[in-house]
């Protein structure tokens, strides 16, 4: 019962990204078309995803949250410092290569990868673990990416923190979430009707993403050096062990336990291959590292499931 759990979880994952990379591949899209699509899903698709699906849980489930809250925080902005400090001072990378590991282990695609794989496993509550995660690297973890790899440019034309920090919350995928948030907290709804006609659209976020992500990684050929397979090993195994040893300290229910940990372990997201490509840092490395994450997040996803009884 479990592994058929799992199979029916992760299988469209394969499915989808498989697509994506065949139509790569076909030469029916290239990257820049899917670049565009990801922007579809991060300005529509996904906030109506994320606002449809908070406004239909009770204001009671949202306050029993903190502890998933000081979880996944602990998990993608600890994750995200120390990996920064280690790369940057103890391995001595430059300091944008440091903030694109950073980004690229400590940064899960929860709000991609966690629509089809936890929506199926744990229905509408993963609604707010995708939405932390969404609203913890689209406030924290792409803005001090991005400032740092603008420091670091030649032109030195970067914008100061603050200013990416307002930038973000003018993102659909930051106020989207944070707006339902707000009107939980007021024991405000709106009608089903509504709610049911935003996820129409918002239904479409992880085929889409996922589509996308494909054909992303087949646009650059994968490379295996030392830096991708210690970032897959820390983003795909470490990092989820870690989070689980402190769910366990922290003596948290099963709920919570299985929505940080599956949160923490679903593979790197594509935006530090999108930045990685901006910014002209380390593309190829960045990308390898998507692809071996999102290979092998098959089996450490699986593993992890099967460990937690699906």
């Amino acid at each position: 019962m479990v592994i058929t759990l799992i199979i029916a979880a992760l299988l469209p994952i394969v499915v989808t990204l498989l697509l994506g990379f065949l139509a790569g591949w076909h030469h029916d899209f290239d990257s820049a078309q899917g670049t565009i699509l990801n922007r579809m899903v991060m300005l529509y698709a996904l906030p109506l995803t994320l606002f449809a699906g908070m406004m239909g849980l009770p204001r009671s489930v949202l306050l029993s949250q903190g502890t998933i809250a000081l979880i996944l925080m602990a998990g993608m902005i600890g994750g995200y410092l120390l990996v920064f400090v280690l790369v940057r001072y103890l391995f001595r990378q430059p300091s944008g290569l440091a903030a694109l590991l950073a980004l690229a282990i400590a940064g899960p695609a929860v709000p991609f990868v966690g629509v089809p794989v936890m929506g199926h496993l744990y229905g509408t509550i993963s609604t707010l673990p995708i939405a932390l995660c969404s609203i913890i690297m689209n406030l924290f973890q792409v803005p001090v990416t991005l400032l740092i790899l603008s420091a670091g440019s030649p032109d030195r034309k970067g914008a100061g923190f603050m200013q990416h920090i307002l930038h973000t919350l003018k993102e659909p995928v930051v106020w989207a979430p944070l707006l339902a948030l707000i009107l939980l907290l007021l024991n405000l709804h709106i009608p089903e009707q509504i709610r049911s006609a935003l996820q129409l659209l918002g239904g479409t976020t992880g085929g889409v993403a996922l589509f996308a992500s494909g054909i992303i990684l087949y646009s650059y050929h994968v490379v295996i050096n030392r830096t991708v397979v210690l970032a897959v090993l820390a983003k795909n195994i470490l990092l989820p062990l870690a989070i689980l040893a402190l769910a366990v300290w922290l003596h948290t229910d099963r709920q919570t336990l299985h929505l940080s940990v599956v949160s923490m372990a679903i593979p790197t997201a594509s935006v530090c291959v999108i930045l990685a490509v901006q910014y002209n840092t380390a593309e190829q490395e960045l990308a390898s590292i998507l692809f071996f994450s999102t290979l092998f997040s098959i089996i450490t996803m699986g593993g992890l499931l099967y460990y937690l009884g699906g």
